[in-house]
């Protein structure tokens, strides 16, 4: 935090000057399902985006990042086309969002940077609630949480064109210290579960693959889409309608009639529809093992999710299902999954403190063996969990 106060005051010295610190997440269960309305859970990491910000009166969005090189600066009137890969978008998206409803008076000066490898932790998800609150907090917009989600995921998904759920939002924005967030993406309820006192201690265990590509060039949305298909074909052998492929979701097949028609599915359609229904049953098993204090049964569940992402869904890069090849096989983990959309960035596991050394040395002996071209990239990191993303007024914090 200390060289982001450094910079602003040098480029900015501005005395009202806040700053908003914005958790990356992880979903232990419910992968790839939010985008078809689906059950899933999220906790947020004391690993975070960070950004000191102040007031820009004249109108313009001036912001330098750590990360990257370049400085983006405009008007808020005038915000620039999205373009491919460049750390600015966010910003020009969340600019964009919030003034479909409101009229923005203020931009701000800033200074961001983001904590742990970009790519399967939803930095993006994280960046873009960074601007929207210090956005709506300069032009003095009281906006509700899940309002919040909305303008980020418009970002996403409007902007960017990336065919996602709200997952990410949710769990940036509503998850809080040490409890395990719940949400049903169809209505958009959600519940915070307290840690059982009986749950082990566990660290987040995040092993970053070395690969980052952009989510819009894989095959993201060729999922998301084999999904829809599945759910068409399901709900004509079902009930002979079919609704708007735009609007349909697996989440409108009952699963009766899922387990009655299955057979009807053809190869990746059926399997897409079996991750489905049974990452749905995971989340509300992980539920009561949570509520339970059961770690070992919760990390088998994230396990299971693992090897249906794999083999069901089929999201796995080489390199992510080598790592999580061998998280499967170290001691002290509970359990692994990739995290993400499983095409680039990190696995993530919930395992024992007492095995941290024991887990690098297990990584390190294997991957950049077997990978070779990502062994000056790849990391290794153990976090722990935060609350959602919020302003803190006082920058000494």
């Amino acid at each position: 935090m200390e060289d982001i106060k450094k910079l602003f005051r040098e480029k900015f010295a501005d005395a009202r000057a806040k700053i908003v610190k914005s958790p990356l997440r992880i979903c232990p269960l419910g992968a790839h399902v939010d985008h078809q309305h689906g059950l899933v859970t999220g906790m947020a990491l004391d690993a975070s985006v960070n950004m000191m910000y102040s007031p820009n009166d004249q109108g313009y969005v001036r912001i330098q990042s750590l990360d990257f090189p370049d400085e983006e600066y405009f008007s808020i009137e005038h915000a620039p086309e999205m373009i491919p890969g460049f750390w600015g978008t966010y910003l020009r998206g969340a600019v964009l969002s919030l003034g479909r409803s409101f009229k923005l008076k203020r931009g701000i000066n800033a200074v961001i940077r983001g904590r742990l490898p970009i790519g399967g932790l939803s930095s993006s998800a994280a960046v873009t609630t960074a601007y929207l609150l210090a956005l709506a907090d300069v032009n003095g917009l009281a906006i509700e949480k899940t309002d919040l989600i909305r303008y980020s995921h418009w970002v996403e998904r409007e902007f960017i064109g990336l065919h996602n759920g709200i997952l990410d939002q949710a769990a940036n924005i509503l998850s809080r210290k040490d409890q395990l967030l719940f949400m049903d993406c169809r209505t958009e309820d959600y519940s915070l579960i307290p840690r059982n006192p009986a749950l082990s201690a566990f660290d987040v265990l995040v092993v970053y693959s070395g690969i980052n590509k952009i989510l819009i060039s894989t095959d993201y949305n060729n999922r998301v889409d084999e999904c829809k298909v599945a759910a068409w074909i399901l709900q004509e052998a079902s009930s002979g309608r079919v609704m708007p492929f735009r609007e349909v979701r697996l989440r409108d097949i009952d699963e009766d009639a899922y387990r009655a028609h299955r057979e009807r599915l053809p190869g990746r359609f059926r399997r897409r529809a079996d991750h489905f229904f049974s990452e749905n049953r995971r989340v509300r098993a992980g539920i009561e093992c949570w509520k339970q204090g059961d770690l070992a049964g919760f990390g088998k569940l994230v396990f299971e999710s693992g090897e249906s992402s794999i083999h069901q869904y089929e999201s796995g890069a080489p390199q992510l299902i080598t790592i999580y090849d061998i998280l499967k096989n170290a001691p002290g983990v509970y359990g692994a999954r990739f995290s993400g959309a499983g095409y680039r960035g990190c696995c993530i596991g919930l395992s024992d403190p007492a095995y941290r050394d024991e887990i690098r040395r297990r990584i390190h002996d294997v991957y950049p063996v077997k990978h070779p071209e990502f062994k000056d990239v790849y990391q290794v990191h153990f976090a722990g969990l935060d609350d959602g993303a919020r302003i803190l007024a006082d920058p000494q914090r």
